[in-house]
This record gives structure tokens, sequence and C-alpha cells, in this order.
């Protein structure tokens, strides 16, 4: 049986575990973050697409990572107090991970396994996004430049798929 995203499990910023099979038959947005990066701002459209499309399906995911520039240096109870005061974060923060390197989290293991990314497959910086289906296995990713909303279209069609 292939492996999907809804096989892996992560600690949230609460210190829980969640098992991601609970986000079956959902469109999954997952984005690698950091509150003092030139991209932070694009917290206020991500959760403007999940108040848009969560009743529809589409779940956001945030996991914080500190490898690029130390731009996420907080504690996870700090990362969701910032979030939730500058940007009205709703949507689900993960527990601080890495992204690469020998202690890169499995989600994203598998993540840059099912969407290489151009040249490297490494993840380059804070807010690479990456797209999944419904059944967990399709893959798309975008770069931190790619501004969320202009992902609305491509969740739009995924949202439909039965």
């Amino acid at each position: 049986m292939e492996t999907t995203i809804f096989d892996f499990k992560a600690k949230n910023n609460k210190g829980e575990e969640i098992d991601f099979s609970v986000y079956k038959d959902k469109v999954l947005l997952i984005v690698n973050t950091a509150s003092k990066c030139g991209f932070t701002p694009q917290y206020k459209a991500l959760e403007q697409l999940y108040k848009t499309y969560k009743d529809r399906g589409l779940m956001v995911i945030a996991f914080p990572c500190n490898q690029f520039a130390h731009q996420e240096s907080g504690s996870d109870a700090e990362i969701a107090g910032f979030c939730e005061m500058n940007f009205g974060v709703t949507f689900p923060l993960m527990a601080k991970i890495d992204v690469n390197g020998k202690n890169t989290h499995p989600v994203f293991h598998f993540l840059k396994k099912k969407a290489p990314g151009f040249i490297v497959s490494k993840i380059k910086w804070n807010f690479t996004k990456f797209l999944i289906d419904k059944s967990g296995k399709k893959v798309s990713r975008y770069s931190p430049m790619t501004d969320p909303l202009s992902l609305e279209k491509e969740i739009e069609s995924l949202l439909q798929v039965k």
C-alpha cells in the first residue's frame, strides 16, 4: 500500500500527538512557517483561505521551523501567541520542527519525496507550501514567494473532487 499523508503523526504546539488520519478526505495546505521572516505576513492569507474553505474541507497546517536564519526562535507557546495576536490564526499550529537535515520531521520527508521541488528537494526557505489532495497522495509544491491566495483555483478544484 502506498503511503499517504494520512499515515503520519505530528505533535501540535500544545504537545499533543495528532494522527493525520483525522484529516482523511480533506484537502491539506501544509506550510513551514516562521515569525520573523519577510514572508510572515502570509499568515493573513493562509488564515483567509482557511476561513473561506474550512467548511468545505480545507485544512491549513503550519509547521514552525527555525532552520532559516533563526527566524523562529520562540517557544511553541510564544509562536502561537504571536500568530493569534498578529494574524488571528485559528488553523492548527504544530510543534516546531526541522524540515531539512538529519532531524527532518517524517511529514516533510514525505512531502519532499512527493514534490521534490526545482533542482533540489530540500526546503529552501520559510513558507514553502504543499497542497495535498483528498487521497493524501497527490502533492503540489509552491515556493515561499507564492501568494497563498493564488492557490484558490487549485484549492477549489481539489475540493470538488469526490
